[in-house]
């Protein structure tokens, strides 16, 4: 006999684009629609929405148009109420770390966005108090379930590299001024003094991409830029970029591979998707985008030959071979999602937690601190 159980999630930051088109449309709603989550012990969870922001407007008119019933601009209102079971943020990074610690506080279990907080002390906090409170508590890490870094790991799993020597990774996009053309990203990205910069943003995720696949970080160096001083925000006004807009980074990994990742919000795309990395080794490599992976074994490597003064005639793209899917690949933060529903209502093992996220927080904050100091800087490893 089936028992369905209505899971109440307060969701602070819906009006964002990662957080209503990501976790509310494409997760939350997704998982409605197709009946709830099966636990497989005949327990089937309905995830319903409360909507929480500062703009009950915007609230009200997401709600209404998806059929929802739930909003509210008083935080505490919703965490003192018993029947939420989580609560997730996806606000902007300054406002996470207070809201956090108020649920936490509550008995809430926690699921948020990244980074968790504006720094390493906060980040470690945050995860202590949890742990005392005894809540369940998870960090988004959304590329890990993509499906070209899904069919990474299947070839890193498969010892398909040997011993790994290098990872290069490519990311970012022609974010617009903001005067001739709307900017597709908010404007206080571009302000370090609202918790804005490539560096605080995307670090994180290198973070856990690196740990996951290839080896702990042990040391960072960085170089950081702000290659548009000048841009414009929502209300057509200009404004002075503060933050970093461009990042170029050197990590060591636990093992001996060095990974080099450039970010940047001021590059145009040439390749064939927004994140690319590839990774060579002893007796492979491979070149992996948001969904496609393809690899170059050891024994049908091609023996180039510098010569600049005729025309390169060798194909080199189509040197390479395409891992095949071998398997459905479902939306990567509706997956995530999916376990983290799981580790609360069925203890299903989790390990992307907060300190998972401190871990991100700390790389952010000495890549910073690197870039800052012009120097490489070791990244201890962080326990509770």
């Amino acid at each position: 006999m089936t028992r369905e159980t209505t899971v109440r999630i307060a969701m602070n930051g819906v009006t964002g684009r990662m957080g209503h088109r990501q976790h509310l449309l494409r997760s939350i709603l997704a998982l409605r629609e197709q009946g709830g989550l099966d636990l497989g012990d005949g327990t089937v969870l309905r995830p319903e929405p409360i909507l929480l922001g500062r703009r009950e407007h915007a609230l009200r008119e997401i709600a209404d148009r998806h059929g929802l019933e739930h909003v509210c601009t008083d935080l505490d209102a919703v965490l003192a109420d018993p029947s939420v079971d989580i609560y997730f943020d996806a606000q902007v990074t300054a406002a996470r770390e207070g809201a956090i610690r108020k649920a936490i506080a509550a008995g809430k279990h926690i699921y948020t966005e990244k980074p968790t907080a504006t720094g390493l002390d906060g980040a470690l906090e945050l995860a202590r108090l949890a742990r005392e409170k005894g809540v369940r508590h998870g960090v988004v890490q959304d590329k890990l379930f993509l499906p070209g870094l899904l069919k990474l790991k299947r070839l890193v799993d498969a010892g398909f590299f040997g011993r790994i020597l290098s990872v290069r990774g490519e990311f970012g996009y022609w974010v617009f001024e903001g005067d001739w053309q709307d900017a597709q990203r908010p404007s206080w990205n571009y302000r370090a003094q609202d918790g804005g910069g490539i560096v605080v943003d995307m670090f994180p995720h290198w973070e856990y991409v690196l740990h996951e696949l290839f080896g702990r970080v042990t040391s960072v160096q960085a170089l950081t830029a702000t290659h548009i001083p000048r841009r414009w925000d929502e209300h057509g006004k200009p404004y002075d970029a503060t933050a970093d807009d461009a990042a170029y980074g050197v990590f060591e990994l636990d093992g001996g591979a060095i990974a080099q990742i450039n970010s940047s919000w001021a590059v145009r795309v040439h390749r064939d998707e927004l994140v690319e990395f590839q990774v060579d080794g002893t007796e492979g490599s491979a070149v992996a985008g948001l969904r496609n992976c393809r690899i170059q074994h050891r024994g049908t490597t091609p023996k180039p030959v510098w010569n600049p003064d005729i025309p390169a005639t060798e194909p080199f793209r189509a040197q390479w071979q395409e891992v095949p899917d071998n398997g459905e690949f479902d939306n990567g933060f509706k997956a995530q999602w999916e376990l983290f529903l799981r580790h609360v209502y069925a203890d299903a093992p989790y390990r992307w937690d907060l300190l998972a996220g401190a871990r991100g927080v700390q790389l952010a904050e000495l890549g910073l601190k690197s870039a800052a100091e012009g120097r490489r800087i070791a990244v201890p490893e962080i326990t509770l």
